[in-house]
């Protein structure tokens, strides 16, 4: 999950449901001529945008095929997609948030990859955290489109300032928050760190890699069963918990709901926050600070990240599926990857290429890239509903967790993630 995710509304799941299996199941085996000409219909939602249309441009200059890419409002995507199933005319290629690709697969709105992606020389190395949340009953029908990671970002200039060494960013959670009140107090308007204490999204994209680094979990390998009450999950809310009672976590994490949260972090007044990955070149396009990336830890050490970003497949019910394909084959080789993804400073999908003649240039970059491999993407059917949702248990869950009766707040959230979690 990433960013993006938490500033989408939720999924029309009546709608997607009422047109599962709205096409042929399986993408053609044989291509007759992958590059016949045909023009490509590809739809993504608006935070995508960019990324896809420079993925489309640098194949078009290459081919006969024509990818022609259309991005609708995040808020607005789920609905634009159920509604375009239920007329059964959904796009050539269609990408989505990958937390919702099990939903997407399992109701049959793309195409069965299977045989074509195994058929790939590149399989075993791309993302294999996204490939798995783009399965369904053992079968693919999605691949990694764009990939973002959650890390922590800290202020150099305010880790200096407060007597740290900035080239020596914390390796465990409890060195963190112990970094994070040395910035505080520098006092005035600087604080120690940022969350977003109002935003389902926002709270599992930065606080789960802590738990996953710590060795716990936070539900069933099968997406059905909430473990939040663990002791991982337990004592990192507890350290949040901590720093925001202190003062040590700026008063407005309490009701940032996402969109206000990277222009906190580049106001240049926070000291260390976990944070998308994609930030580190929008915070310096107006930072007069210099920035420091290091990884999400546990407790007492370790390292993960949350896998996030989109994933895309072939639409069930396009009349160019081969050609449809080569778009797909080719997003995944080393032209793609390393002159799209990597010259844009992206992360590439392929765990081969984290580092590239573009990345080398930039360590932080170098770390964000080698965290794919160690980070996780929860696998959930009912994923938006359960966590997403403003209105999901997993927000009355954690806003719990931090600013209310934290132990019964983790116990009934565990029951009642669950209970939306089968449905």
């Amino acid at each position: 999950m990433t960013v993006r995710r938490w500033m989408c509304s939720t999924v029309a799941a009546a709608l997607l449901l009422g047109a599962a299996a709205c096409g042929d199941d399986k993408a053609p085996a044989t291509p007759a001529n992958a590059d016949s000409g045909a023009t490509l219909t590809l739809w993504t939602r608006a935070a995508t945008e960019s990324v896809s249309k420079a993925y489309a441009a640098a194949y078009n200059a290459t081919h006969k095929n024509q990818v022609q890419v259309t991005a609708y409002p995040n808020e607005e995507y789920p609905a634009k997609l159920a509604s375009a199933a239920g007329a059964k005319a959904l796009p050539d290629l269609f990408a989505s948030d990958v937390v919702f690709a099990p939903q997407y697969a399992s109701q049959g709105l793309w195409l069965d990859i299977t045989d074509k992606f195994n058929a790939l020389a590149v399989k075993d190395k791309v993302a294999p955290a996204h490939v798995r949340n783009g399965q369904w009953n053992k079968k693919n029908y999605a691949v990694p489109h764009t990939i973002d990671m959650s890390v922590m970002l800290y202020n150099k200039d305010l880790f200096t300032k407060a007597g740290l060494d900035p080239e020596k960013p914390p390796t465990t959670l409890q060195q963190f928050a112990d970094d994070a009140r040395a910035v505080n107090k520098l006092g005035g308007d600087i604080h120690g760190t940022y969350f977003g204490g109002n935003c389902g999204g926002c709270n599992v994209f930065t606080l789960w890699p802590s738990v996953w680094a710590g060795g716990g979990d936070v539900m069933n390998a099968e997406g059905t069963e909430s473990t939040i009450n663990g002791k991982e999950m337990s004592d990192v809310f507890a350290l949040y918990r901590k720093l925001y009672d202190e003062g040590v976590a700026a008063p407005a994490s309490k009701d940032e709901a996402g969109p206000t949260w990277l222009g906190a972090l580049q106001s240049g007044k926070i000291g260390i926050a976990p944070a998308p990955s994609a930030w580190l070149g929008l915070i310096e396009e107006k930072a007069t600070f210099k920035l420091g990336v290091a990884p999400i830890s546990g407790m007492n050490g370790g390292e993960s990240t949350f896998v996030g970003g989109d994933s895309i497949g072939i639409g069930a019910t396009t009349k160019h599926a081969t050609e449809a394909w080569d778009f797909l084959a080719w997003t995944l080789g080393d032209e793609a990857q390393v002159e799209v993804v990597a010259k844009g400073k992206g992360v590439p999908v392929r765990t081969d290429l984290a580092s590239n003649k573009y990345s080398s240039a930039d360590p932080r970059v170098v770390t964000i890239n080698n965290l794919m491999g160690k980070g996780k993407t929860p696998y959930a059917k009912n994923f938006n509903a359960t966590y997403n949702d403003p209105q999901s248990p997993w927000v009355t869950a954690f806003r719990g967790a931090l600013f209310g009766d934290a132990k019964k707040s983790l116990d009934d959230g565990a029951t009642a993630l669950t209970a939306s979690l089968k449905k």
